[in-house]
């Protein structure tokens, strides 16, 4: 079966890339939005009838949270059109499909224990507003599984835990909210998951069980105790200070509470999930 990639030059679809050609798979064929625009479905039908797509694995997406609040014409083109054009194409040619979302799509305001996949949701922010419409759409193909991830980091791109590194080699101290609590994702541990989900189904024949599914690594952190840990493992000087979010202000609205319950994914594809502090220093071993 051919497996196609969007988004794969973002943090997720890298990491699924590096995987694949360390595993030498030759039946992924790695899109972005120079070689197939999502939200043009005659492209996106052309594109899957002629390389003979049986799987998709939608990675592409509008992730500038804060730029989404002033540029919303374009987070709801590749947050909700993409997924759209994405979800009728593959349901015309019954092809299922993998579509990465987020937790700022639940209600974490009025929540404080993991989130299950069946509770509430209601986004506080454009981008999270964009990428609960995008699931919505995503479910008009029968055959779909959404995945809602957090706080991910990658070896590429820009992500907090490069940001944090440079801040603490180029300053004295640093201010870090402490009241936001939520889990770090390694995206390699993620792509790691949905290549399992993905291979079980393409080549062993196993099951797809649409619906949606959390995943991040496990454990739960403030943003805080997240930066202390980068710190303290790359043995940097720098002191790191909590701060309420009242005194960083940002023009998107953070989710105070985004920890996930990961029960479902882990039982349905029999996934092993790493605490966030062990992913965290291999991550550190391998970017050296």
């Amino acid at each position: 079966m051919n497996i196609l990639i969007t988004g794969s030059n973002g943090q997720l679809g890298s990491e699924i890339k590096l995987i694949v050609n360390e595993l030498n798979l030759t039946n992924y064929i790695f899109t972005d939005i120079e070689t197939l625009d999502i939200c043009n479905k005659v492209d996106v039908s052309s594109f899957i009838a002629n390389n003979e797509i049986d799987f998709v694995i939608n990675c592409a997406a509008y992730t500038n949270v804060d730029g989404a609040e002033t540029d919303k014409i374009n987070a709801e083109k590749i947050n909700i059109l993409g997924p759209l054009v994405l979800a009728e194409t593959t349901k015309e040619r019954n092809i299922p499909i993998i579509h990465v979302s987020t937790d700022y799509v639940y209600d974490s305001v009025s929540q404080n224990t993991p989130f299950k996949e069946t509770d509430n949701t209601k986004p506080q922010s454009v981008y999270g507003v964009t990428k609960l419409q995008g699931e919505k759409e995503i479910q008009k193909n029968s055959k779909h599984i959404i995945i809602r991830t957090s706080w991910l980091y990658s070896s590429f791109g820009n992500n907090f835990v490069k940001s944090m590194i440079k801040y603490a080699e180029e300053r004295n101290s640093l201010n870090i909210v402490f009241d936001q609590v939520g889990t770090p994702t390694n995206a390699a541990d993620l792509a790691s998951a949905i290549l399992k989900i993905t291979i079980s189904y393409t080549e062993n024949n196993a099951s797809f069980k649409s619906g949606i599914y959390n995943y991040s690594n496990e454990g739960v952190c403030s943003w805080y105790d997240f930066t202390k840990e980068i710190v303290f493992l790359t043995n940097k000087s720098c002191e790191i200070l909590p701060i309420e979010t009242v005194d960083y202000p940002t023009p998107a609205k953070r989710p105070a509470y985004s920890v996930m319950n990961k029960t479902k994914i882990k039982q349905a594809y029999n996934i092993e999930i790493p605490h966030w502090k062990e992913s965290l220093i291999k991550f550190l071993q391998k970017n050296k």
